[in-house]
This record gives structure tokens, sequence and C-alpha cells, in this order.
């Protein structure tokens, strides 16, 4: 499994972005644990697009063996993406 997330915006404009594949990482049990606790692939996708310019946004794209899904959002402090930033907080730990 191939996991990539990417951030742009906040007030400072900075990027970050990561790419880790699974099968070769030694986090990656870990990490598709992870995916599947947060419900990943099972349709739930983020909430309603947050505005503004202070933001830091967030796109996160996973292909699997028999499934590519993509999903994006914003921290904004919402309960309904407390998931994705949790998701993020590891993929950025295992680097």
């Amino acid at each position: 499994m191939k996991i990539s997330a990417s951030s742009s915006g906040g007030f400072a404009g900075l990027h970050e972005h990561y790419e880790i594949d699974t099968q070769t990482h030694p986090a990656g049990h870990t990490l598709e644990a992870a995916l599947a606790n947060s419900g990943f692939f099972n349709g739930n996708q983020a909430g309603e697009p947050a505005v503004g310019a202070d933001m830091v946004h967030w796109r996160i794209t996973v292909e699997a063996p028999d499934a590519r899904r993509t999903i994006s959002f914003a921290e904004d402090g919402s309960a309904e993406n407390t998931r994705w930033q949790n998701l993020v907080a590891q993929i950025r730990a295992a680097n």
C-alpha cells in the first residue's frame, strides 16, 4: 500500500509532503492499522471544506492493491476531522 500526504496553506504558507510504502517501511503495519481504524476506505469523507487563508489543508491519497482513495480536509479543529488529523500525525511520526 502506498500513502501520500501533502499539505498547503497556513499562515506561513509552508508545504509538507510524505510518501510511504507500507510494504517496506518499518511503521507500515501500524499505518495500515491506522487507516483501517479511521474508516479511510469506508466512504467516510472529511467534512465540508473549511475556508480560511490561515488554515492548513491536507490531501491524503492511499493506493492499495484493490482500491485508491483520496480525502481532503483542513486543520480546522473540528471533531469530524480529528481522525484525519490523527492519521497525519502518525504519517509525520513515521518519517
